[in-house]
């Protein structure tokens, strides 16, 4: 009897896919420069069946997900994945490529992706963009039950996988606007963080950073932004400034309500005074009956109610950065048009709220239309209700304001662009929405008679990013380049120290010249978490979360990061990018077993990390002796510094020969070299060379390298060594008695 083939065991073994293990890598690492997840996944017995022995497997998926058309895959070409498909691929590789489909789906960028084999068969590593934690994760998930129904021909509702992944995209992304700005900074390399679950996002490092909270930033005064809320008040320091602004004053009563309302002369508006999003505001009211009606509904809005002049003309929209107009938006009345056999509620689903720019989302400009009291008002002056069946033809109007979305930023006059931004200047806000209401806005104010309603804190963005007509605006930059004015990244400078042993000595020291140059510096290592001089936490703190911890910090004006290669593959680096990037060695012998790091040339591929994110501006510092290390001085953006406690040997001469720089000992001195120039800065014999004065020759050339790069004097740093090693000395003794 012949012995079974593979593909017969395989045929009787399990045939699923298992996801082992997820974990998330929050900043660079050995696959990329973004966060990613990471799982460990079994295909089991499907490692024998890729996906050309699957019979009509690659047309159900493509079926199913016709947009994977668009994956480029290693042909680098529209259709690539699909090729591979009919080519064959396994499991792994598709699983990635359907959960970045699913979160494409859901509303999220595209993004990177990789699956590699591990040691052991069938076990793979897939590694997916992390735009949000939960929506990576539920899209994995999604991902491994569509391919596994693709798979076994069976049924699965797509729709519902990517509604329900839209949903928690919507419950737990950031918010367009917030979006917006982040997504601006990011284009201007200004690093962001998310600092919680909402909107609240930290753009910048340590004492360079500035925060936002969708429309707010840290700039916005409490003081300003109590104004605002306050319409009676904002409306006195309008008209103090000149800023024409309705007249009208605040009511204590319904009786009350009517006498401001014939004092000003109908028709006026009744609203709340710190009222927002536009409840309980009625406008155009005529008589009476309308003004006590409407002001029993805008004292439940709010703490008080305001009767004023109603502005005839349309409702805009205008956006205030920094003391400057950036965008405006028209307001069009809500109407429909009778056909005879429709009720008006059924008239505005049909007409208004089917518009696709319509949605109680925060990607829809719009919002639905409801009858409120505003529009039941309305209605009844016209002599309908929420019921009636108007005949066909007949036009009702059902709110006037409310759909500010119609883009009109070129058509603003100069002199209502100057008259927004006094009022936001007066208020006392950095950014403001200011409600204008005009005949026509590309007029001058003074030749009509509008008049600004009101100044908002907070603006929502939408309109302007997603405007149902006209063109976009780039507000989100606006924001970014008010906080952050050109040539500002918002950057602290950052050392980050990697190598296979500790470096926690070597970071000390680069803190201490970083003190004595009268700098406040932030230090995580595995010694420790300190800010300056004072202990934050104690223990190994050379990973992710205390580093994060210096750069959420406001009175850290430096950070110095030291980065193990088991932190580098399970976490990430804490930073986007560093000034100073430093590798010490690469131990031959060191393995990271449990994440398939088994070799040199793997550790490579993991440390070269903290190389590959040295700004332009800054600078790699390498050991000359190592030839790994050496080896990473092609991959960085940056000037390199090679340090070596030897002659040189012929990497550090080729290095010099380009007038390049390096931190070496001749003739017994610790010399900083440029080219053919030698600056000495320490004699090995006052510093007792067999321990550096406590520090080892290992620690303190790299430490020195690193204190040069960051542009630190060579003065300074020969006071430092001394000082620095006299200290220790001393230290020693006083232990020692």
């Amino acid at each position: 009897m012949p012995a079974p083939s593979p593909q017969d065991n395989a045929s009787t073994a399990r045939k699923d896919i298992e996801i082992l293990e997820v974990r998330f890598i929050r900043g660079p690492g050995r696959w990329t420069y973004r966060p990613v997840l990471e799982a460990v996944v079994d295909i089991g017995a499907l490692e024998d069946f890729p996906s050309n022995l699957i019979p009509g497997f690659p047309e159900r998926l493509v079926a199913w997900l016709p947009s994977l058309v668009e994956h480029q895959c290693s042909y680098g070409e529209r259709g690539g994945f699909v090729r591979r498909l009919h080519e064959g691929t396994w499991p792994a590789h598709i699983l990635e490529h359907v959960a970045l489909e699913l979160q494409g789906l859901a509303g999220m960028p595209g993004g990177f992706g990789r699956a590699r084999e591990t040691s052991k068969r069938g076990v793979y590593r897939v590694v997916i963009r992390s735009f949000q934690e939960e929506v990576a994760l539920a899209a994995l998930h999604a991902a491994r039950d569509l391919v596994m129904a693709a798979i076994e021909d069976r049924a699965y509702d797509v729709a519902s996988a990517v509604e329900q992944l839209h949903a928690l995209s919507d419950e737990h992304y950031l918010g367009p606007s917030t979006l917006s700005i982040v997504d601006a900074a990011d284009d201007r390399s200004i690093p962001a963080m998310r600092l919680n679950d909402g909107n609240l996002v930290q753009l910048g490092y340590g004492a360079r950073q500035h925060r936002i909270w969708t429309a707010e930033s840290d700039l916005t005064s409490a003081i300003a932004e109590g104004i605002s809320r306050d319409k009676d008040l904002t409306k006195q320091l309008l008209q103090a400034c000149g800023v024409p602004v309705p007249e009208g004053r605040l009511v204590k009563s319904p009786e009350d309500a009517w006498e401001a309302a014939c004092e000003i002369g109908v028709p006026v508006v009744v609203k709340p005074y710190d009222g927002n999003h536009g409840r309980g505001v009625f406008t155009n009211v005529m008589t009476r009956e309308e003004v006590e009606a409407a002001w029993a509904v805008a004292i439940e809005e709010g703490s008080g109610v305001i009767v004023e002049r109603f502005v005839q003309g349309k409702e805009h929209r205008l956006l205030v950065v920094g003391g400057r107009m950036v965008a405006a938006a028209r307001g069009e009345p809500a109407i429909v048009v009778g056909d005879g056999r429709s009720t008006v509620t059924e008239l505005i689903d049909l007409q208004l709220n089917s518009d696709p720019s319509r949605g109680s989302t925060d990607d829809r400009p719009l919002n639905f239309v409801r009858i409120d009291s505003s529009a039941r008002m309305e209605l009844a002056r016209q002599g309908y209700d929420a019921e009636s069946i108007p005949p066909a033809g007949q036009q009702l109007l059902i709110q006037r304001n409310g759909n500010v979305a119609i883009d009109v930023t070129g058509e603003v006059h100069p002199t209502i662009a100057h008259a927004v931004a006094v009022a936001a200047d007066v208020v006392g806000l950095d950014i403001a929405g200011i409600d204008l209401v005009v005949e026509d806005i590309s007029k001058s104010l003074y030749e009509q008679r509008g008049a600004i309603v009101e100044v908002n804190a907070g603006p929502g963005l939408l309109m302007h990013l997603k405007p149902a007509a006209g063109a976009a605006q780039p507000v989100g930059a606006a924001i970014a380049n008010n906080l952050f004015p050109e040539g500002d990244s918002g950057r602290i400078p950052i050392v980050g120290i990697a190598g296979t042993r500790s470096g926690a000595a070597i970071a000390r020291l680069v803190a201490e010249f970083l003190r004595l140059a009268g700098t406040r510096a932030g230090l995580a290592c595995g010694d420790g978490l300190f800010v300056g001089a004072r202990r934050l936490a104690e223990g190994d703190c050379a990973h992710w979360e205390p580093a994060r911890r210096l750069l959420m910090n406001r009175r850290v004006e430096a950070a110095v990061v030291e980065n193990g290669g088991a932190a580098i593959v399970s976490e990430g680096l804490a930073y986007d990018r560093c000034l100073v990037g430093v590798v010490t060695g690469i131990d031959p012998e060191a393995t990271i077993p449990e994440f398939d790091i088994a070799s040199a040339e793997q550790m490579y591929s993991v440390l070269r990390t903290q190389i590959d994110v040295v700004l332009p501006e800054g600078a790699a510092v390498l050991n000359a002796a190592d030839p790994l290390v050496a080896k990473m001085a092609s991959l960085c953006d940056g000037d390199v510094v090679f340090f070596d406690a030897g002659a040189g040997g012929e990497v550090v001469d080729a290095h010099l020969a380009t007038g390049r720089r390096a931190v070496l000992v001749r003739s017994g001195r610790i010399v900083l070299a440029t080219g053919e120039r030698g600056v000495p800065v320490a004699e090995l014999s006052r510093l007792d060379t067999g321990s550096a004065g406590g520090h080892r020759l290992d620690d303190l050339l790299p430490a020195i390298a690193s204190a040069w790069a960051l542009g630190i004097a060579p003065d300074l740093i020969r006071t430092g060594i001394e000082t620095l090693c006299a200290a220790h000395a001393e230290s020693n003794e006083t232990v020692a008695a």
